[in-house]
């Protein structure tokens, strides 16, 4: 971390610059959220910033296509899919001609700062661009079109890029901007379509985009429990005809009454043959005579409102491409800003593209082992566990799982997995209803079947039931259950009460033998309030249903006079999920526990509402807003997790509100409430279950061999019993003895939570003059293979 006071420089290193944003190549969710925090970063850093509409075009072209923003020029945009300021194929860029043209118009301007959200293709234009810019110039000194003088006070370019690709095709960053959207859309139609296909019996051949790259059709494939993939990665050995109808018949035969096959637009065969969507379907009819349809995704995928991880992602890629630009010297190579472990990273443009084009080269020439491995260990993973699950196996231990706290979207997805790797390794599994209170009551299901689970990764809430009652006062009955079934391993799929359930359990082993047992904890909660991880299941579907309730309220105060929204969230003592909203729908303040404010802050923030009310008021004609609208008049909106004070609460911030606006504002309260809990899991939420499930059942196959001793399992080492995480990169598992020591159990939270950083970016995005010194600069990463990943959560 830099310090306070290179970072109070840094902050006035804008005065006197000049920076540009433009968006390039294929659209993608997301790019708006980066165009707005670029715009508002560089002002905040006190530089001018130019919007460049069309793309590359608009910069070939000049004029009005380049334009100086001010903060109000991106207000309202956070929410809207595609790009507003436009991208354009430009022929007339990969000329020299064209290029000269482009290095004219920005010279002209002062501008010598560029930030290129686009793909592969449009950053590696910018790279040239770069190169060639000291050249440039001088051949426009010597045409008479610049004079010297300003030639040499802008003498060099700098690049910054930001990668937006629905087809999370680019190395070195775990998620490309408008991946995840995409993703929302895909899933969001194969929900839809499920539900057709049930009623009729009927086959549905899905075809996704991706003409290089597999990652939206093998995340789709794991979300919705598909029954059979094409990737252009790994084609399909020969005879898959055969295998993929006797998949298809043996699923009807146990009860399925659909099935879903998709492809990705680029698949072909070990030949290099195109499988398309109507061959298959053809053979499906042929073969089996079932009622078969096709559907073909298109550009649908790329359309809609951005989700809440692309809004984050956009904003925090955006602001730290901003602090790139500022601290980058002639020496500094062009970078890119990625995602890496959930932290951004800077890392060296061309290298990037370079790694990126391995991977097409090894398809190119028919070595598709390797092209699985060049798109990273998460795609690989992907792809492992996709097949993993497709297949039952020919028993070994019993096994109970169990849900625990209140519902979270994802949970049944983890069950389905857990449960099908259980089977997969020859273990009985056991369903226990109604969490810890079940198995003490022996709410014991009969043995679970391959598809006993089928369709439940789509599925919201809690199919088994779950409660959050602790397992304190019902040791005894607890244990007898335990000995009744012969259970030889737990795992609990659940929220704060899930963890500290299994401490004490744990901490009873000195007590009864029979919990000397191998026990995982999955996380999974809204509040995403468990220790040992940084994401809990539900978290991502929490965050986007909180956001898409504040659209809406955003929306029903169109043509509405100057308004406070006070927007109350669920997370007990835990603010991510106000936070993250709060990034996503850009509000102006996320009130939480965790960032202690008193009656000055509140008295701060009200100053500081009201003052940006009356300067937009005598601005007259204001065409769009911070938080909101589409009106001439623009409100607000405030975030407030429900236990961020105890005095300071959401009845009272409104009435403090209220009082002091008078005049000038009005205010209004919004409880979202319950509706944070349901609806159906988000693409995230669903694979990142479908692989918690995965792992945690084969963590406890392991530990169930390795502490089998004279005919009974008996574990009692503290690594036995552990919650499984992510953190970073890595999903790993840490001991909940350990955990207990990094745990507040009176707020229910852990006493570290790595989301804290993101609120500096909320803060400035919002044009509070906050302590910059809060800002941690993203680290800056060199390309190995190694780094060649997609997100771990997928």
């Amino acid at each position: 971390t830099m310090s306070s006071m290179q970072l109070e420089k840094l902050r006035m290193t804008g005065a006197g610059r000049a920076m540009a944003v433009l968006t390039s190549g294929g659209d993608a969710q997301g790019m708006n959220a980066a165009v707005r925090a670029v715009t508002r970063m560089g002002i905040y850093v006190g530089a001018k910033v130019y919007l460049i509409y069309e793309g590359y075009q608009g910069l070939v072209d000049g004029g009005d296509n380049i334009k100086l923003a001010h903060w109000h020029s991106v207000t309202n945009i956070i929410q809207q899919g595609g790009t507003v300021i436009g991208s354009a194929r430009c022929k007339a860029f990969t000329t020299h001609e064209g290029r000269l043209s482009a290095a004219f118009n920005l010279v002209k301007k002062g501008i010598t700062n560029l930030c290129v959200c686009g793909g592969d293709g449009s950053l590696t234009g910018a790279n040239i661009f770069r190169s060639e810019w000291s050249s440039l110039l001088e051949e426009l000194v010597q045409k008479g079109r610049i004079t010297d003088t300003l030639a040499k006070q802008h003498g060099h370019l700098n690049i910054v890029g930001l990668v937006g690709s629905i087809d999370n095709d680019f190395c070195g960053t775990d998620m490309t901007i408008g991946a995840d959207s995409a993703l929302h859309r895909i899933i969001e139609i194969v929900d839809a379509i499920m539900t057709t296909a049930q009623s009729h019996q009927r086959t549905f051949v899905l075809e996704v985009m991706g003409r290089h790259c597999g990652y939206l059709a093998l995340v789709s494939a794991l979300a919705s429990g598909a029954d059979w993939l094409f990737i252009p990665e790994a084609p399909p050995q020969e005879g898959w005809e055969d295998r993929m109808c006797d998949r298809l018949e043996g699923s009807r035969s146990k009860g399925s009454r659909l099935n879903i096959i998709i492809i990705a637009e680029g698949a072909i065969d070990r030949n290099g043959k195109q499988i398309s969507t109507n061959y298959v379907k053809d053979l499906v009819v042929k073969r089996l005579g079932y009622d078969t349809r096709v559907t073909v995704l298109g550009h649908v995928q790329r359309g809609g409102t951005p989700s809440a991880f692309d809004r984050i992602l956009s904003s925090r890629l955006a602001v730290e491409a901003v602090v790139a630009l500022m601290e980058a010297t002639p020496d500094t190579p062009a970078c890119v800003i990625g995602l890496s472990g959930n932290q951004p990273v800077r890392l060296p443009l061309m290298e990037c593209v370079d790694m990126t084009k391995l991977v097409q080269k090894a398809m190119n020439e028919n070595r598709f082992d390797e092209a699985v491995k060049l798109r990273g260990g998460s795609f690989e993973n992907n792809w492992n566990i996709y097949k993993l699950l497709a297949f039952q196996k020919p028993t070994n231990h019993s096994l109970a799982i169990l849900n625990v706290g209140a519902p979270a979207a994802g949970m049944n997805a983890a069950v389905r997995s857990a449960v099908r790797v259980g089977l997969a390794h020859g273990h009985k599994v056991y369903a226990v209803s109604d969490g810890f209170q079940g198995l003490a009551n022996g709410e014991v299901k009969i043995e679970i079947q391959w598809h006993s689970v089928a369709g439940w990764t789509g599925q919201g809430g809690s199919l088994l039931g779950t409660k959050r009652t602790l397992p304190g006062k019902y040791m005894e009955k607890i244990v007898e259950t335990i000995s009744k079934y012969n259970i030889s391993a737990i795992l609990v799929i659940g929220g704060f009460e899930g963890y500290e359930g299994v401490l004490q359990l744990y901490e009873a082993r000195n007590r009864y033998d029979e919990l000397c047992i191998p026990m995982c904890v999955i996380p999974a909660t809204i509040s995403n309030n468990v220790p040992g991880t940084y994401f809990s299941l539900g978290a991502d579907t929490a965050v986007n249903a909180a956001m898409e309730s504040c659209d809406k309220i955003k929306q029903s105060a169109t043509g509405t006079k100057r308004r406070v929204f006070v927007v109350e969230t669920m997370g007990g003592f835990c603010g991510y999920l106000a936070t993250c909203t709060g990034i996503a729908v850009g509000a102006d303040a996320a009130y939480i526990y965790e960032d202690p404010f008193n009656i000055h802050d509140l008295k701060t923030n009200v100053e500081h509402l009201t003052e940006k009310m009356k300067k937009d008021i005598q601005r007259g004609l204001v065409l769009s807003m911070d938080f909101l609208f589409f009106s001439l008049l623009f409100s607000l909106s405030m975030y407030r997790n429900e236990k961020c004070h105890e005095h300071y609460t959401t009845d009272f911030i409104h009435k403090l509100y209220s009082s002091e606006g008078k005049g000038i504002f009005d205010c209004r309260v919004n409880v979202l409430g319950h509706l944070q809990q349901g609806g159906v899991p988000t693409p995230f939420d669903r694979n990142f279950g479908t692989k918690l499930g995965v792992r945690a059942m084969q963590w406890l196959s392991e530990k169930l061999t390795e502490n089998f001793r004279q005919g009974r399992v008996f574990a009692n080492s503290p690594e036995s019993v552990c919650v499984l995480g992510l953190n970073k990169k890595v999903i790993s598992f840490t001991p909940v003895s350990e955990l207990k020591d990094e745990t507040d159990f009176e707020h229910r939270i852990p006493t570290v939570q790595w989301w804290l950083n993101m609120r500096p970016v909320l803060k400035m995005l919002a044009k509070y003059q906050t302590s910059f010194d809060e800002y941690v600069p993203g680290e800056i990463e060199h390309v190995t293979r190694r780094s060649l990943s997609i997100d771990p959560g997928f």
